[in-house]
């Protein structure tokens, strides 16, 4: 080496696997108002991050900012704008009520009408927020996406994986199976290693507004957790009365609409003198609820639709053993995971029957902590 040369050093990695200085990397902050995405935002604000904040609307204001509990509403907005002033970041609110409610509000009313169990958030994740908001972000020169859920993710080289959240309470992985592996590689996840608590005394420390405020807990655009009254709003005449059947044939009285019921369901259906009976089936083309003891709730095997995979390799023709979870208050159990010939599709047999299990579910595979995907439940047995 000459005397004059110059040493040339790689940049270092930062805080979010960059290899560029914080005040180099844009950093696009998805701000639903709460405060979780609140402290995503102030976090790497302190850390020196070139960050920009947006926020979705996604829902009518006048409903909406009059609703509490729930996300991405009129009060939500105000809230995110509030944050971003006093962070000192550029805020941005984007108008996707439309796109809202083609891609998740229609397609929730059709599967209800279905007979389904749909979950609008993990379709909110899919088709606007880590789609579209994602396009957003790369047309800002953002290197890259983040966001105030709970899952931890681990880089590796140009891969990323995603891992549940260390705090259990908090693990939104279940709502996050869709992401696909480009999308990952981009999204960031700073919180997936911190208990809420602990999100709250940094809201705290930054002087947040909203370092009080509850979580979100209804779906934001079902008040009160009123599904029916939505589909009837959006479906004007699918509740359509029709008979409650025995699984055994016998009719035992009338229902005023399927879509007042869901599977497991034992309270509101109008019709006692006999040993507990829960919803096992939803048959909308004959417009019958079929109803039979706890017993027939049970399910072993499960057909999977629209899967997402994340793992190295898929899944080998032989099975894998996993563990699955149906429903996301429900923990992981032990399953085979099989491939079926249809494209997307695979099947998963259960180690110990599960109750109550309903098509339009997700069920999301997990090999210890790690989310190696998931799919939508079209049948089970």
């Amino acid at each position: 080496m000459t005397e004059n040369a110059e040493l040339i050093t790689e940049p270092e990695i930062n805080s979010l696997g960059i290899a560029k200085s914080p005040a180099d990397t844009r950093v696009v902050v998805a701000m639903s108002g709460g405060v979780d995405s609140s402290v995503v935002a102030a976090m790497l604000k302190d850390e020196g991050y070139d960050v920009v904040g947006i926020t979705l609307q996604l829902y009518d204001h006048g409903i909406a900012v009059q609703k509490k509990g729930a996300c991405c509403a009129g009060q939500d907005i105000h809230d995110a704008r509030r944050v971003a002033d006093a962070i000192g970041i550029p805020h941005y609110v984007l108008d996707y009520e439309t796109r809202f409610q083609d891609s998740v509000m229609e397609e929730f009313a059709d599967s209800y009408i279905r007979g389904e169990t749909p979950i609008p958030c993990v379709r909110c994740n899919q088709e606007v927020k880590f789609k579209d908001l994602l396009a957003v972000a790369r047309d800002l020169d953002a290197d890259v996406l983040a966001t105030g859920h709970y899952v931890r993710q681990k880089i590796l080289g140009d891969s990323t994986e995603m891992y549940r959240a260390v705090d259990d309470r908090r693990d939104q992985s279940y709502f996050l199976f869709a992401t696909t592996q480009e999308q990952l590689d981009y999204l960031r996840f700073p919180l997936g290693a911190m208990e809420k608590d602990d999100v709250r005394l940094l809201a705290e420390k930054y002087g947040l507004q909203v370092a009080d405020k509850p979580d979100s807990q209804d779906i934001c655009f079902v008040p009160g957790g009123n599904y029916a009254s939505v589909i009837e709003r959006l479906r004007p005449g699918a509740s359509e009365p029709g008979d409650i059947v025995h699984m055994d044939g016998e009719i035992l009285g009338r229902h005023k609409g399927i879509i007042h019921y869901t599977i497991g369901q034992r309270k509101g259906l109008g019709i006692g003198g006999r040993d507990p009976l829960y919803v096992i089936r939803l048959l909308p083309d004959q417009k019958q609820v079929i109803v039979g003891p706890k017993k027939a709730l049970e399910i072993s095997e499960l057909t999977i639709k629209e899967v997402n995979w994340l793992g190295q390799q898929y899944i080998p023709d032989d099975g894998l053993e996993i563990e699955v979870k149906v429903r996301s208050t429900h923990a992981p159990v032990a399953a085979t995971l099989l491939p079926l010939s249809e494209p997307g599709m695979a099947h998963i047999r259960l180690l110990v029957p599960e109750m109550g299990i309903s098509p339009g579910q997700a069920a999301v595979f997990y090999q210890d902590d790690r989310v190696l995907g998931g799919g939508w439940i079209s049948n089970s047995v």
